[in-house]
């Protein structure tokens, strides 16, 4: 049996991130150096229960960061917080990871993307969507990057969208209340769809680029659960848990004014320059956020998925919003946190994501 192959990884302690160390981790196949700012945290511990995982203390906004993390490594994946950085320094930023992985002889490198909206719309600009952009054309540079740069690494993407446990987490951009005994959601979608991801299924899907380097070179893999519309989320949880659950429709204005607590003109990214014409606003990003799901429908729209491929590669992952809170529901009653009803109840609901955790704040 040939040794455990070290991935390093730029993002491990993020939403996404976690369960990526945690599948390669517990594969035996692979073996994990992260970098984090801070090698006590509480996730970094969590990292570190699943096995042994190298730290590299510092930051991605350093060369120096980068150049200790890839080294010797024989994969990289790459996850930067644009929530973290704005859309601005989030592409420099990949584009450098991406540079040193090839100078310290990484031979494999998944980047975690996203939908190019703005171009997969035509460019229209009412679709634009900064942290879907600047990570979906970096992407698009990354896979023209490696027509002419796969002798010495290759390269694929790991494209996801919005994780399906920010439904039932606290303070994300699809909150959740309990209005006399009814799960409600509010949410800018009219009739179209929002292609949820499974956090865990990201694990397995990120596993399987590193483990199919021949197939996966050069591969764009966008992933989801299925394109999950507003009747579909209220029906599959109320199914699931026993209990009435509707998700509304709003106008933008009122989604922005009184169901999401994010003050909609600071920047979208939190050490972006307010000053910088080039920084969106929470409100411009996720405008253009908003209006890619409503023209998302029936997986017919601007954000599409090959289901198919999906079932190949994964045949067990989640394929639909009831699957996944019957799944949140067993998960949360084996390890004693209670039923998905009981957990959403507002004193109990607790956070999926890292910036609402850290209160959108924090250095690069």
């Amino acid at each position: 049996m040939s040794a455990p192959r070290l991935i390093a990884i730029i993002g491990a302690t993020g939403a996404q991130g976690i369960p990526v160390v945690r599948d390669l981790l517990k594969s035996g196949d692979y073996t994990i150096r992260a970098l984090t700012r801070d090698a006590s945290s509480a996730r970094f511990k969590e990292l570190q229960s699943y096995g042994a995982v190298e730290p590299v203390v510092g930051t991605f906004a350093s060369e120096e960061s980068l150049r200790a993390t890839f080294r010797g490594a024989w994969g990289a994946f790459v996850n930067i917080d644009g929530f973290n950085t704005g859309e601005k320094t989030e592409m420099f930023w990949t584009i450098r990871a991406y540079e040193l992985a090839i100078e310290e002889g990484v031979k494999f490198f998944v980047l975690g993307a996203l939908d190019y909206t703005y171009k997969k719309s035509g460019y229209r600009p009412e679709f634009r969507t900064g942290h879907y952009d600047g990570k979906g054309r970096i992407g698009e540079w990354i896979l023209q990057q490696n027509r002419d740069n796969q002798q010495r690494m290759q390269a694929a993407l790991f494209t996801s969208g919005p994780y399906m446990e920010m439904t039932i987490s606290k303070y994300t951009a699809m909150p959740l209340s309990i209005e006399n005994g009814t799960a409600t959601w509010r949410l800018p979608l009219g009739d179209g769809a929002v292609p949820y991801v499974d956090l865990d299924d990201c694990g397995y899907y990120v596993k399987w680029l590193f483990d199919h380097p021949e197939r996966a070179n050069g591969m764009d893999l966008e992933v989801a659960i299925d394109h999950v519309s507003r009747e579909d989320l209220a029906r599959a949880f109320e199914k699931v848990t026993g209990h009435p659950a509707q998700c509304l429709d709003v106008s933008p204005d009122e989604y922005f004014s009184k169901v999401w607590a994010s003050d909609p003109e600071r920047p979208a990214g939190y050490n972006a320059d307010p000053k910088d014409t080039a920084t969106l606003t929470v409100r411009q990003n996720f405008s253009g956020f908003w209006t890619t799901f409503q023209n998302s429908g029936g997986n017919k729209g601007v954000l599409k998925r090959d289901y198919k491929l999906l079932d190949e590669i994964h045949p067990n992952r989640i394929k639909s919003a009831e699957e996944f809170f019957r799944s949140q529901n067993e998960k949360g009653i084996k390890k004693g946190l209670g039923t998905l009803w009981e957990r959403v109840q507002p004193d109990n609901m607790d956070h999926i994501l890292k910036i609402t955790e850290e209160k959108w704040s924090g250095r690069l």
